[in-house]
């Protein structure tokens, strides 16, 4: 499980009741610790007094402390009133980075009528102050950190900084040219690095081919690859001349991602890959993505950026799977069939379900059944999802956010495939076509809409969640 670093600024002001500021700094900090895949940076009793920020030099020794450290995201909180120049100070050094801010529940008072807190009031001081300087921020509410809201409010918060920590700067492989008659998958580049400072990393793919070909059969990563896709599915319709090509266009793509540091890839998966080099790539890429290295079909790279906002929601605990929007059940109004050729994630196979590697059932036409071997055929796991879509039009980005569930439900397909139940089938199909969505999607096993809502809400992104 990835783990998020959140910066906690605990906002102290004198003459309020320093004591609660202490004592509740340490339920936030206990209280966060509960939370899987989130940790705390703050300041240390050795660094300010009593580990509160009270001040401008208190702002600027956290500032360094955050900035060492790497954090991830801001959680600012006032502990009481707090000083919320110090707050802003810290804010205006992390401004880009995702900023939460909350503010605590008042104690009992102090005899004579005395207010301990007041940490509202400082709260409304802080985000003016933000609000001011044009910092975006985003307001988590008022609690007791032990209640669950506040741990749930961190959670969807820090998974959405994951969000950001990834998708903003990623570099996205393109390898080869898209379809020719696929505009659906057509992209604004000059967008993605004017919004997002994104970079598309064009790759031939003759030169991924004549690298993979190039590879001695010997090589031992060749044969860790190959020992590793053997243990993982049925291997017996496929010849070991297939395998190897597969194993060795998997080494060549995992080197490349490493080499120019991607964080994903849309691949040109049909039809010259196996007229040229005699396997469709759809098992590498289901691995790919399994591994951390989301890999979207048809040079969809809108796609591959949805598989890893997904991805990061997860904290990479869960890889997605890259669906076409298919069929609607024959007797379910509400049910549709998720579908691809075959690139779905290994680990993605619903339990005692066959899984083998089979040709490819639409390419074989084209290119013959020998030179289309290389799809991972089986039935996804049932459980909640979350299916999403990334689309721009003229400048403008959108996510489509939903949650189904995918349904343990038995049929006769081919390719990587569950049946998946949603609230209102002909409302998101209508959905779809009236917002301009595409037939690609991805989908997650958990619910995520929460984080990835939020993480859209930063980066400016609309969201369209049904």
């Amino acid at each position: 499980m990835k783990t998020v670093k959140l910066g906690f600024i605990p906002l102290h002001r004198y003459p309020f009741d320093e004591k609660w500021g202490v004592e509740i700094r340490r339920r936030v900090v206990e209280s966060v610790s509960e939370i899987q895949g989130v940790q705390l940076i703050y300041p240390s009793e050795d660094l300010t007094k009593m580990g509160l920020v009270w001040d401008d030099d208190d702002a600027e020794k956290v500032a360094e402390l955050f900035r060492r450290e790497r954090i991830d995201g801001l959680l600012i909180g006032t502990m009481t009133f707090g000083d919320e120049l110090a707050g802003v100070r810290v804010a205006e050094e992390f401004k880009g980075y995702p900023i939460a801010v909350f503010g605590t529940k008042e104690p009992e008072l102090l005899p004579g009528g005395f207010r301990r807190s007041d940490s509202f009031c400082g709260t409304l001081s802080l985000t003016s102050g933000l609000y001011r300087r044009g910092i975006p921020f985003t307001f988590l509410g008022l609690f007791f950190p032990e209640e669950d809201a506040f741990k749930k409010r961190v959670e969807t918060f820090a998974r959405a900084a994951a969000i950001m920590s990834k998708f903003i700067g990623a570099r996205i492989g393109l390898i080869g040219p898209r379809p020719e008659r696929f505009e659906t998958v057509t992209f604004n580049e000059a967008e993605m690095v004017r919004r997002f400072k994104q970079r598309v990393v064009h790759e031939s793919l003759l030169s991924v081919v004549e690298e993979a070909r190039a590879l001695s059969d010997n090589d031992p990563e060749i044969k860790r690859v190959l020992e590793e896709m053997k243990r993982m599915i049925d291997i017996s319709q496929v010849s070991s001349e297939a395998l190897l090509k597969m194993a060795k266009l998997e080494v060549v793509l995992r080197k490349l991602a490493e080499d120019r540091r991607l964080s994903a890839m849309g691949i040109r998966c049909w039809t010259e890959i196996q007229r040229y080099y005699g396997i469709s790539p759809c098992f590498v890429m289901g691995r790919l993505t399994q591994s951390g290295i989301m890999c979207s079909c048809e040079v969809d790279i809108y796609g591959a950026l949805t598989m890893l906002v997904q991805y990061e929601a997860s904290l990479e605990t869960t890889p997605p799977h890259f669906i076409d929007w298919t069929i609607q059940h024959p007797k379910d109004p509400n049910v549709f069939l998720a579908w691809h050729c075959g690139n779905a994630p290994p680990s993605l196979v619903c339990t005692r379900c066959p899984a083998a590697l089979r040709y490819h059932s639409i390419m074989y036409r084209d290119v013959g059944v020998e030179r289309a071997y290389g799809t991972a055929e089986f039935r996804l796991k049932p459980g909640p999802v979350t299916i999403c879509r990334l689309v721009e039009y003229g400048g403008e980005f959108k996510m489509l956010i939903t949650r189904g569930e995918a349904l343990e439900e038995e049929a006769e397909f081919r390719g990587s495939w569950v049946w998946v139940r949603v609230s209102g089938l002909d409302r998101l199909y209508r959905t779809l076509v009236e917002e301009g969505f595409v037939h690609h999607a991805s989908l997650i096993h958990g619910d995520y809409v929460e984080p990835i809502a939020e993480a859209c809400n930063m980066l400016d992104i609309r969201t369209v969640i049904l």
